[in-house]
């Protein structure tokens, strides 16, 4: 056992250098996805039509709108797919690097076969809602016309070529559970520069193509993912010594689909509460304003710039306490969450700050010649930023309960906040002061999951924290 713990960095390196070294390559793809994520909207907010399409009160919209409308209708079934990837991805990466921790090599190559093995079947669920439920999910948040059609067309591609995103998001976890974050990052930022790409080239029609629209950002999409998927793949056969990837002995085992889906089931759910959240969002948005869904996919845009990066020093950190704590090093643990709060804070503050002095600058990067949207989006970006004083803690603490397989305080915390908080204040809000009033129910909504996190991590830090014993 000691010698495996001798071999990883993450028993080994002083903790602010490690977190660094793993947090900080996984935080600048993270940053690629997020802008690829954007430059998508970009794109698809100057796709012109003929077709003249007019609001409640007679205004025109342009498509460029109900394009940026359409992936916002889609992205809560996205969401489903992102939940089943990373949820069963955090399972696989608690328990490898558990494993790996305690010198279990056989389960560490096991969990690495049982995560590759849930991902196809979670692709089977995607499939089934690409090619039987697409237009029905779009049509139930109340799309109608030209953002039902873009909605559809983008959601079924997304849907039926999502094995891509599946095996990517595992490839990748794998090198990031073993501590190789560097070499995590090839396969990350690889499919985000194909995809971005790609992009004007589908959607406009370049060079020979047929102009494909919002399919075309879809088609994108899938094929950049693709390739990251072949990428990573490649990179853990031949540069990832640590866990052995080989199906000719690899047989389904309840007891580690079990210990997978242990941590991994409440962080599907968590994710998924995220879907239900969008969903009911969009349904609330559109009978208030037609182009409040674009207003509400440009924050979402926006914000990826300091979450997914957040999102990456989180994922950073999971590794190193699930090691450490499999190695019963607990100051090393503790240490390495507490300089994670520090940078955390560091980089949310900024989205705090430029969300409330520039928000008409942000917005102006999805330029559809639409005025609503600077009119609904400037004070809507102001009100939603003061909840990023609150979520940098959540999101981290969060990764802490997940590393120490106690995942389930993060959900009750996520599904209280969005579900039993969010939407009712969003309901409540726009029926008394109409839009204008729903985007206060982010801020509210934080406060309440800030104060249940520190009542979860007292919890936590009682009956597992103090009662590790040093190594």
């Amino acid at each position: 056992m000691s010698e495996v713990v001798a071999e990883n960095k993450m028993g080994t390196m002083p903790e602010n250098r490690l977190l660094i070294s793993m947090a900080v390559p996984l935080m600048i793809s993270n940053f690629v996805q997020a802008l690829y994520n954007v430059v998508d909207s970009i794109f698809v907010s100057r796709i012109t039509t003929d077709e003249v399409v007019l609001d409640a009160l007679g205004n025109p919209v342009p498509a460029g709108t109900d394009a940026i409308s359409a992936l916002g209708l889609a992205f809560p079934v996205q969401m489903v797919i992102i939940a089943l990837c990373m949820g069963t991805a955090v399972g696989v990466s608690s328990l490898l690097s558990r494993s790996l921790g305690e010198g279990d090599r056989e389960t560490a190559n096991s969990t690495a076969m049982h995560g590759i093995f849930l991902m196809l079947c979670s692709y089977v669920v995607s499939l089934g809602i690409g090619l039987f439920g697409a237009e029905w999910l779009i049509s139930m948040q109340g799309a109608v016309g030209r953002q039902l059609a873009y909605g559809t067309d983008y959601l079924r591609i997304i849907c039926c070529c999502s094995i891509g995103i599946y095996m990517e998001v595992m490839m990748e976890r794998l090198l990031q559970s073993t501590g190789r974050t560097a070499l995590s990052i090839i396969p990350q930022i690889t499919g985000a520069v194909i995809n971005v790409i790609m992009d004007p080239i589908l959607i406009f029609g370049l060079f020979g193509l047929p102009k494909l629209g919002v399919s075309g950002a879809a088609l994108a999409t899938v094929f950049g993912q693709t390739v990251a998927t072949c990428i990573g793949l490649f990179l853990n056969l031949k540069k990832n010594p640590d866990i052995t990837l080989s199906i000719r002995k690899f047989r389904p085992s309840g007891h580690i689909i079990r210990g997978i889906y242990t941590v991994g089931a409440p962080a599907i759910c968590l994710q998924a509460v995220g879907s239900f959240m969008n969903f009911g969002m969009n349904s609330i948005l559109l009978g208030l304003h037609t182009s409040a869904v674009a207003v509400f996919t440009i924050y979402y845009k926006l914000q990826s710039f300091f979450f997914m990066p957040m999102f990456g020093l989180n994922n950073a950190l999971v590794p190193i306490i699930g090691y450490n704590f499999g190695a019963g090093k607990k100051h090393r643990m503790l240490k390495s969450y507490r300089l994670a709060l520090i940078y955390g804070f560091s980089l949310i503050f900024v989205g705090f700050l430029l969300f409330e002095i520039m928000p008409d600058k942000l917005i102006m990067i999805f330029n559809t010649g639409d005025e609503a949207l600077l009119t609904l989006g400037v004070p809507a970006l102001r009100k939603i930023g003061v909840h990023y004083l609150f979520a940098w803690y959540c999101i981290l603490t969060g990764g802490l309960f997940q590393a120490l397989g106690n995942g389930m305080y993060g959900f009750i915390t996520s599904i209280s906040r969005q579900m039993v908080v969010l939407l009712p204040a969003a309901w409540i809000l726009g029926r008394i002061g109409g839009v204008d009033l729903v985007w206060w129910s982010f801020p509210i909504a934080e406060v309440m999951s800030l104060l249940a996190t520190v009542f979860f991590y007292v919890l936590i830090d009682r009956k597992v924290i103090r009662k590790m014993p040093e190594a």
